[in-house]
This record gives C-alpha cells, sequence and structure tokens, in this order.
C-alpha cells in the first residue's frame, strides 16, 4: 500500500471513525447492490421549449400515470386516474380548482384526508425499489417526519389507529393539507425517475432554453451530452466571436433575440446602432414569427431585420480567418465572400455561377472581404465583454459544461447527440489535426479537450481550441454537425434549393445497419451484444413512416421535434425514452398546447409506448455505472476496515482495490 493510499484512508478514517461505522456501511452498500436498477429518463433536442420539456418532466414521460394505473386501476374509474395524475403534475394549479369546485370545508377536508391517503400510497409504492436513506432526501422537507410516519405506519395490533388518524386530523385542522399535497406530488415525481439524460440541444430556435437551464440545475440527477447548439453558446462565452455571431444571427432568425437582452442582460444598442447605418429592409432576413409573435410592430420587425443582416455579415467575415489559418479543417470552399462578384451580384460555387439575391454587402470591401470595419469590430468586441459578464450566462454555461460531455457511456449503452463520423464503407472517418490523425473515440476525445481548454481559457480568441470549437458547429468531421458543409450563405442568397443541400454524412444512413451499429459500441469499449447507441440532432419523420428504432434496437433516435419548427416535418412533438430494470421503452409525444389544457382535460400528450429491448431478468443496481462506482467504496471500506482495525482476512484484501487511484468522491 502506497503512503498516498494510506494517506486517503486516514483522512477516510475521521469520517469512519470507529469499525461500526465501517461495517454497517459496507453492509448497507453491499445491500443497495441488489436493489433494482432505477428508471433513466432520455431527452433530447430540447430547443428552449421549456413548458413541453416541464410536462414531459412532471409527468416522467407517462411513468406518473403508469404507477397511478398500477396501483389504483381495480379501485378507480379512468376519469378520477386521469384527475389524480395530473394532481401529481400540477398540484399547486390543480389544487386551486379543486378548492374553487368544492362547497363546504367538511367536502374539502374529505378530499383532503382521501387525497393524502392516495398520495402516500403513491409515494410507498414509487418509492418501492429504493432505501429509505434515499426516500427520506426526496420527502418534502417540511413534512418529513410526518410523511415517515405515514409511509411506514404498522397497524397490525390497532394500538396507533388513533394516533395516525390524529395526524391527519392535525394537518386539516392547522390548514396545512394543501402544502402536504403539494410537497407528495413533487416526491412521487422525483421518485419515479432516479435519473436525466439529456442527449443535447438544450439551445436556440424555443423561447425559453434559460429556464430549463434553471430546472436542470435544480434537478436531483441529471447528465447532459451537448448538442451542436449548446456547443455554440460554450464556444461564444469561451471567447469565440464567430460563435457569438452564430448564436445572434440564429436569435433574430427565430425572433428571440429578447433572451440575448433581456435574459442576459447583453446590451444589443451597438449592434442596432450600426444596422439602421448599413442596412435596410430585406425579405430574407425577416425574422420567422410563430403563433405567439404576433405583437410585434412593423417596426421592431424592421429593426430585427437590419440586425439579422449586419451580425450575419460579420458572421461570414469572421469565418474567413480560421478557415485561413486552419488548412486541418479543409472548409476552403466555405471562403464564400471571395468567390462573389460584387459589380454582378453573382457567385462561383461548384463550377457554376449563380446570381445572388437579396444581397445586403454595403460593409464589404471586394479586395479584403473578411475585414471588419472598425465600426463593427467595435460592436462584436463589446458583444464579446458583455457576453462573459454575464452572470447568469456564466452560471447556465458553467454548469453546461460541468454536467455535460460530448458523448456518455452510461449502463452499457452510448449516448451521443450527433454522429460518429465514417466513410461510405462504415470505417472510422479520419481528420489530421497538427501531423496526428484522428477518428472514431480518438477524435471526439480530441474534440471534448479543445472545448474544455478553450473553456478554461476565455480570454484566447483565436487559439486552436477556440477554433475547434466553432468547427464543432460547422465542420464536415464534426460529430455534432455531420454534414459535408452548412450552406447558411445560399439559403440567405440563392433561390436554386439545389445549393442549399447540406450533404449528410454516411452515419445517417449506415446507423440502421447492425454491424454498423456494434462496430461503433466496440469502438467505445461497449459491448455490442448488450448495449445500444442512443442518438438526437436529426428530427424522426414518423408521419413519413420513418422508425425511431434503426438496426435490430442497436439504434434509438429520440429526436421527434420538441421544436416547434420541427413539428410539421416530423408529426410529432417528440420522443422520450424510459430505461428501467425490466428494459427500454420508446414514447412519442403529441403537441403540447399549454398546462391550461392539460389541467381542463387531463390530457397527457403521450401516444404510443414501443417496447425497445425487455430484459430477460431484472437488471439490478450492481450492473450499472452506481454499482461499480459502490463496489469501488465498499473495496475501499475494507481496505480501511484492515488498515485501521484488522478485521478483514488477507484473502479479502488481496481480492480488492488496492487503492492508486481511490477517487475519494465515490465514497459517501
Amino acid at each position: 500500500m502506497d503512503k498516498k493510499y494510506k494517506k486517503y484512508l486516514d483522512l477516510l478514517a475521521e469520517k469512519y471513525d470507529c469499525e461500526e461505522k465501517v461495517v454497517t456501511e459496507i453492509i448497507n452498500l453491499e445491500a443497495i447492490l441488489n436493489l433494482p436498477k432505477g428508471t433513466e429518463h432520455f431527452v433530447s433536442d430540447l430547443h428552449g421549449e421549456f413548458h413541453a420539456f416541464q410536462h414531459v418532466l412532471r409527468n416522467g414521460s407517462g411513468n406518473v400515470k403508469q404507477k397511478i394505473r398500477d396501483l389504483f386501476q381495480n379501485e378507480l374509474p379512468e376519469e378520477e386516474m386521469n384527475e389524480f395524475a395530473v394532481l401529481v403534475y400540477y398540484p399547486e394549479e390543480k389544487l386551486k380548482l379543486i378548492r374553487s369546485s368544492i362547497r363546504t370545508e367538511d367536502e374539502l377536508n374529505q378530499w383532503y384526508s382521501q387525497t393524502i391517503a392516495r398520495m402516500i400510497r403513491l409515494v410507498a409504492f414509487a418509492s418501492s425499489k429504493y432505501t429509505r436513506s434515499k426516500v427520506r432526501k426526496a420527502l418534502p422537507e417540511q413534512f418529513v417526519y410526518i410523511t415517515e410516519e405515514l409511509l411506514y405506519k404498522t397497524d397490525e395490533f390497532s394500538n396507533k389507529k388513533s394516533y395516525y388518524a390524529k395526524i391527519i386530523q392535525s394537518i386539516l385542522s392547522l390548514g396545512e393539507a394543501g402544502k402536504l399535497i403539494t410537497g407528495l406530488a413533487y416526491t412521487i415525481q422525483r421518485l419515479v425517475v432516479d435519473h436525466l439524460h439529456v442527449v443535447g440541444d438544450i439551445y436556440d430556435r424555443g423561447p425559453d432554453p434559460d429556464k430549463i437551464m434553471d430546472t436542470l440545475m435544480h434537478y436531483h440527477s441529471v447528465d447532459i451530452q451537448w448538442g451542436n447548439h449548446d456547443v455554440l453558446w460554450i464556444g461564444a462565452f469561451s471567447g469565440s466571436k464567430v460563435c457569438l455571431a452564430n448564436i445572434l444571427r440564429i436569435c433574430a432568425r427565430y425572433n428571440n433575440l429578447d433572451i440575448i437582452e433581456d435574459v442576459y442582460g447583453i446590451n444589443l444598442i451597438p449592434l442596432l446602432n450600426l444596422a439602421e447605418k448599413y442596412y435596410d429592409d430585406n425579405p430574407a432576413f425577416r425574422p420567422k414569427l410563430g403563433p405567439d409573435d404576433g405583437q410585434l410592430t412593423q417596426n421592431e420587425i424592421l429593426q430585427i431585420t437590419k440586425m439579422h443582416q449586419a451580425i450575419s455579415i460579420i458572421q461570414f467575415k469572421l469565418e474567413m480567418p480560421i478557415i485561413k489559418r486552419r488548412p486541418d479543417f479543409q472548409m476552403q470552399r466555405r471562403l464564400v465572400l471571395e468567390k462573389v462578384d460584387y459589380n454582378r451580384d453573382t457567385i462561383e460555387l461548384g463550377g457554376k455561377t449563380w446570381k445572388l439575391k437579396n444581397t445586403c454587402f454595403s460593409t464589404i470591401d471586394p479586395e479584403h472581404p473578411e475585414r471588419l470595419l472598425d465600426e463593427e469590430e467595435k460592436v462584436i468586441d463589446k458583444l464579446l465583454f458583455s457576453v462573459q459578464h454575464s452572470e447568469k450566462l456564466a452560471r447556465h454555461m458553467q454548469f453546461l459544461v460541468r454536467k455535460g460531455s460530448l458523448y456518455l457511456k452510461y449502463n452499457g449503452n452510448l449516448l451521443i447527440h450527433g454522429c460518429i463520423p465514417l466513410n461510405e464503407d462504415g470505417s472510422m472517418k479520419k481528420m489530421t489535426i497538427e501531423g496526428k490523425t484522428y477518428a472514431g473515440k480518438e477524435l471526439l476525445d480530441l474534440f471534448e479537450h479543445n472545448l474544455r481548454e478553450c473553456f478554461a481559457h476565455p480570454e484566447k480568441t483565436d487559439d486552436l481550441a477556440t477554433d475547434m470549437v466553432w468547427y464543432l458547429w460547422t465542420g464536415e468531421n464534426s460529430s455534432l454537425f455531420g454534414k459535408r458543409e452548412m450552406t447558411t450563405f445560399e439559403r440567405y442568397f440563392i433561390s436554386e434549393k439545389e445549393t442549399h443541400v447540406e450533404k449528410k454524412n454516411p452515419y445517417y444512413r449506415l446507423r440502421a445497419e447492425e454491424g454498423v451499429c456494434r462496430k461503433i459500441l466496440a469502438e467505445f469499449h461497449l459491448d455490442p451484444d448488450e448495449g445500444h447507441i442512443i442518438n438526437g440532432h436529426t428530427p424522426v419523420e414518423e408521419k413519413n413512416g420513418e422508425n425511431p428504432i434503426k438496426a435490430n434496437g442497436k439504434m434509438i433516435v429520440i429526436d421527434g421535434g420538441f421544436s416547434k419548427a420541427y413539428q410539421p416535418k416530423t408529426g410529432i412533438a417528440g420522443y422520450t425514452l424510459l430505461y428501467n430494470s425490466y428494459g427500454m421503452q420508446l414514447v412519442a409525444h403529441q403537441h403540447f398546447s399549454s398546462k391550461a389544457d392539460v389541467l381542463r382535460t387531463g390530457s397527457d400528450v403521450l401516444s404510443v409506448r414501443r417496447l425497445v429491448d425487455r430484459e430477460l431478468r431484472r437488471k439490478k443496481v450492481a450492473e450499472t455505472n452506481t454499482g461499480k462506482a459502490l463496489k469501488e467504496q465498499i473495496l475501499i471500506l475494507k481496505d480501511l476496515l484492515k488498515y485501521k482495525y484488522s478485521k478483514i482476512s488477507k484473502t479479502s484484501i488481496s481480492e480488492g482495490f488496492t487503492g492508486s487511484d481511490p477517487a475519494p468522491g465515490h465514497v459517501r
């Protein structure tokens, strides 16, 4: 045993200061390994749609309703079960409706008593595979003692009937019934899902990504696999001016500039002043307005249109120096401003000449098209300073980086937002950076290393790490983009749609083949027989017959269109995935209209549950990532027992953990 590990055990002994505490913890952890695996909940491509996301989170993708059905199907009619489910989803709002519909205090107290009893039963049912310690942490803080008494009551000898009755009576007489029901509802929401995976794209298009981030920051257990839009925001905060320009362009395009200005406190007046000076109305740059955007005045639409043009041109200019100083990116074909004939308003692309429309090139010097005007440079510098000094954005980006990764291996599955870049034959596509070639897992590890390096050094704005984050947004070999090129310029300025096509990486065709998925799982050191790839990024066009379950169940695509912008194309409003100890189920969602509709109708906006994979035997905690960490903790504790108390035989210790990397954060 080395000195460093002994020092670690000495520190650990301060927490477990007698052998009984160590033994108790070992017994506890070994018992936990034999509990059923907790339920994992997978969501993807939220795109700022907070209200739809919140509903899916509150109902656990139908898990709450399923628990209610399992428990009360022989006692309650369907309508009453639906009403009870809505109470669990939105307790404060539903309680107001209930109170307003009940005439007398006696009737209300009777309803309270009945509902509390049902809530307690549902909490007990939903918590049956957890330890009491874990359940206690989920209970409403102000009612922990009362709830535990009701939850674990034993009345077999009739000695405590009046005791339990008095608890309920006191709750009612003190006017605390509503608060208790509300607390129990949130306890149930927490218990039906053990861990949440967000498989990318929290940001852009929708109106409330900040509210989603606030929700995730308070969620009990979550991880995030970055999407291309998330990386764009991380890049902007980390010093990438071109990432920042992309964010502002997208927000202008989808009429979401209030996220920038009102939510994150970033002053857009300098950009507006620049836009007012150089740009006019332009139909190609008018914001895309949804049904809720009717309150915009014509003047506001014109201002957004002008800012949209100003930031787009700044973006195209900022891309060019990166492309030129990074030949490894092989993006020379995207030097579009150099290919424009500014006298004829034409562009040379792919060996053909195309007529340009809706041009807005007043700030471009044809001899040096990448050169920013002094005014443009000052504007983007001010914007970057404002972004990097936004306290709220800093909190959100720090959480996103801390909880996030480019891919995740979790309980035998590979979670990734975009793709694994492949060649046409299914082999891993290679990319050379500074003389070294990367592919597959190594390439994604390189991308993530550079993103974290960029985030750690926001003062650097043109180093390789910062440029690499932009490449993740738009590069051919990016695991987040997955297309040959991004044709933003063409979509604005060329009518012919053949120039708009963004050819996808072969991955998106080959992921339907089981052999390819098995090869990818093996590349990431996962068992191809047991593992799945869980993917987001590309909306599944269910209305055209596309199946989100591919490659004989090895590939599961869960982007079905949370974003309203995608729903006409997909025909649904998103997929989510549930993975419990019995197996996996995919859930399709219909369009979420509003919380008010759910409260009024009891509709769950759930469509179909599809079995993906059923476990032949019920999976236990011991077989999960959590179980692996618990086993390491047990071995460390056994080392501690031998080292401090000489209670474990040499044979047991020799089979255990030797402690070169004790990972102290894993010990409770």
